[in-house]
C-alpha cells in the first residue's frame, strides 16, 4: 500500500461524484477503479489500465495479493452465482404466475398506499436474519402490491433498503452478529488487563453496544413514520406525488435495475400461490440449514452455542445452497404440475438470470473499487486524521461514527469498515478511559452504526444495489430519494454522540431525546418542502385501491 495522503480520497470521490452527476453507475465505478490503478502504477495510464483489469479479475474470482502471493476465498464468486440463481428462481416464480398470485392474495387485504407501505416495513423487520435475503423477499413480494397501491418504486426501495442492513445489524440472531462478535473478541484479545468476562464476553459487549447504534435504530423508526404519515421531503416527495397523481411508479426515462415484465413477458394466468410460497420457504430453510452446517452444527453449538455456529458459518455458501434449492423446487413445481413445459421453464430461468447481469456488473465494480481504495490507502488515511485529534474518551464515539460514515459511504462496505475501525476504536477508547464502560460500548456502537450508514445509502454498496434491483427501481433515483432520510437519521445520531461527549452517557436518556429530535426534524423538513413545492405539509394523499 502506498502513502498518497489526501490523494487517496480520489478513487471513491470520483466514483461517487460521477455516479450522481452522470447517472451511469458502471462508468462511474470503473472510473474510480481506473484512477486508483493509475495512481498505484506511478501515474502511468497504460500500466494503470492493466492494474485495473487485474483488480476486476480478482473481484470476480474472490482473489487478492498478500505478501506477493495470490489468496482466494471465493466469497464474491459465491455471491455472483447466488444472484444469478436468485434471478433464475424469480424468473420461474414470476412467469408461472406465482408472484402475481401471492401479490393478489395480499393485495386483497391491503387496500391503501398506507397499508402497502407499512406492510413492506413490517416484512422487512420480520425478515431479520440476513440483509440479502431481506432485500430479495421484501422487494419481490411487495412490488406488485405497492404498484397496485400507487406507491413509487423509489419508496419501495427505501423501505427495502432501510429494513435490510439496519435490521440485520441489530438482530440477536443473524448472519451479521457472528462476524461482529468475532471482531469484538479479536480486538479485546490484544488488550492487556481487559476483563471482558465482566460484561459477558464479546457477546455481552455486543449487547451493551446495541442501544448506542443510534443511526440504525432511528433509520428503522423513520421509515415507519414516513410510511404511516405519507409526509415526505426531498426527491421522495416528488416521486410519491408523481405516483399518486399520475400513476407512474417510475419517472419517465428511468432505468429500473430489474425489468421483470420486459425480460420475461406477462405471467401465466391462474398462477398458484404455492409456486411462490414453497420456493421461498425452501430458500429460507435451506439457507438457515446451510449456515448451521457450515458453522459446525451440533459440535459448534455445544462449544459456543448459536453464536458459535454463526461465527463459523459461511453465509455466502449457505445463500448459494438456498438459492439453488429454491430453483430446484420451483422447477419441479411448475413442470410437475404442467403449468410450464421444460422448455418454458428453462427459458424463464435464463431470462431471469439476464435480469441480474447489470446488477452483478455493478457488484463487480463495487468490489473492484474496494481493492483500489485498499491499494491507495483511503481508509488508513482517514483513520490517521482521527487519531491525531487526541480527544477524551467521551468524544471518541462521535469521531468514530463520522469516520465510519465516510469510509463506508466512499467504499460501499459496512463489513470492511467494521474490520478497519473496531481494531482501532476499541484499543483507543480503552487506552484512554482504562475501563470497560459506556464510552467503550458507545464506540463499538458508533462503528457499527457508521458502517451501516454507508451500506445503507452509498450508491456503490451491494445492499443498496440489491434494494434497487429487487424493488425494480432506477438505482440513482433510489439513492437520491433515500439520502435525505439517511442524512436525517445520521444527523440526529451525530447530535446524540455530541450529547454523549458532553457527559450524557445513559442510552435510556439519549434514545428518547433522539426520537423527539427525529420527529421534530422530519416534521420541519416536510413542512418546508411542502410549502416550497405547493404540497401542503409535504403530505401525499393516501390512495385507496378501487374494487
Amino acid at each position: 500500500m502506498s502513502d498518497f495522503g489526501v490523494l487517496s480520497l480520489l478513487p471513491p470521490l470520483i466514483a461517487i461524484i460521477l455516479a450522481i452527476w452522470t447517472k451511469r453507475v458502471i462508468l462511474a465505478l470503473f472510473s474510480g477503479v481506473w484512477i486508483g490503478g493509475v495512481m498505484v502504477s506511478g501515474w502511468n495510464p497504460i500500466t494503470g489500465t492493466t492494474q485495473t483489469l487485474q483488480w476486476i479479475l480478482f473481484s470476480v474470482t474472490s482473489a487478492w495479493k498478500e505478501n506477493g502471493n495470490i489468496v482466494t476465498d471465493l466469497w464474491n464468486t459465491k455471491i455472483l452465482l447466488f444472484d444469478f440463481l436468485i434471478g433464475a428462481g424469480v424468473g420461474l416464480i414470476y412467469k408461472s404466475g406465482g408472484a402475481f398470485a401471492i401479490g393478489q392474495a395480499l393485495a386483497n387485504r391491503v387496500r391503501t398506499s398506507r397499508g402497502a407501505s407499512i406492510l413492506g416495513w413490517l416484512l422487512g423487520v420480520l425478515i431479520f436474519f440476513d440483509d440479502y435475503t431481506n432485500t430479495i423477499i421484501v422487494g419481490n413480494t411487495m412490488r406488485p402490491i405497492t404498484d397496485r397501491a400507487r406507491v413509487s418504486r423509489e419508496m419501495l426501495a427505501y423501505i427495502d433498503d432501510s429494513t435490510a442492513a439496519p435490521v440485520a445489524g441489530l438482530a440477536v440472531v443473524s448472519t451479521w452478529i457472528g462476524y461482529e462478535v468475532g471482531l469484538i473478541g479479536d480486538s479485546f484479545s490484544k488488550l492487556q488487563n481487559a476483563d471482558l468476562a465482566s460484561v459477558g464476553g464479546a457477546y455481552g459487549a455486543w449487547m451493551h453496544s446495541v442501544p448506542y447504534r443510534f443511526y440504525s435504530i432511528l433509520a428503522i423508526i423513520l421509515v415507519l413514520i414516513v410510511a404511516y404519515t405519507h409526509r415526505h421531503y426531498g426527491s421522495m416527495l416528488h416521486a410519491e406525488y408523481r405516483t399518486r397523481t399520475e400513476n407512474k411508479v417510475l419517472r419517465d426515462g428511468a432505468s429500473p435495475m430489474m425489468t421483470t415484465e420486459a425480460d420475461l413477458g406477462m405471467p401465466k394466468d391462474n398462477g398458484s400461490a404455492h409456486f411462490f410460497i414453497w420456493p421461498l420457504l425452501t430458500l429460507i430453510f435451506a439457507t438457515l440449514y446451510g449456515m448451521w452446517y457450515t458453522g459446525g452444527g451440533t459440535a459448534a453449538y455445544a462449544k459456543g452455542g448459536l453464536m458459535g455456529v454463526l461465527g463459523n458459518s459461511d453465509s455466502a455458501l449457505a445463500l448459494l445452497w438456498g438459492s439453488f434449492a429454491m430453483v430446484v423446487v420451483a422447477f419441479i413445481l411448475v413442470v410437475g404440475t404442467k403449468k410450464m413445459t421444460i422448455e418454458e421453464a428453462e427459458n424463464a430461468m435464463v431470462r431471469g438470470m439476464k435480469q441480474m447481469v447489470i446488477a452483478n456488473t455493478i457488484l463487480v465494480m463495487a468490489w473492484s473499487i474496494k481493492q483500489a481504495t485498499d491499494a491507495v490507502g483511503t481508509a488508513p488515511y482517514i483513520v490517521s486524521l482521527a487519531k491525531a485529534a487526541g480527544v477524551s474518551g467521551s468524544w471518541i464515539p462521535l469521531i468514530v461514527f463520522l469516520i465510519a460514515m465516510f469510509i463506508s459511504f466512499t467504499t460501499g462496505t459496512s463489513w470492511g469498515t467494521f474490520s478497519i475501525m473496531l481494531p482501532i476504536a476499541i484499543p483507543l477508547t480503552y487506552g484512554i478511559t482504562g475501563r470497560i464502560g459506556p464510552e467503550l460500548f458507545a464506540s463499538i456502537g458508533a462503528v457499527f452504526a457508521g458502517g451501516i450508514f454507508g451500506d445503507h445509502c452509498s450508491p456503490i454498496s451491494d445492499t443498496t444495489i440489491m434494494s434497487s434491483m429487487f424493488s425494480g427501481s432506477d438505482h440513482i433515483d433510489h439513492v437520491s430519494t433515500q439520502l435525505p432520510y439517511a442524512m436525517t437519521a445520521s444527523g440526529v445520531g451525530i447530535v446524540l454522540y455530541l450529547l454523549f461527549g458532553l457527559g450524557i452517557h445513559s442510552w435510556a436518556i439519549l434514545l428518547p431525546v433522539g426520537f423527539m429530535l427525529l420527529v421534530g426534524v422530519w416534521y420541519l423538513l416536510s413542512e418546508w418542502y411542502g410549502r416550497r413545492y405547493g404540497i401542503p405539509h409535504g403530505r401525499v394523499q393516501v390512495y385507496v385501491v378501487d374494487e
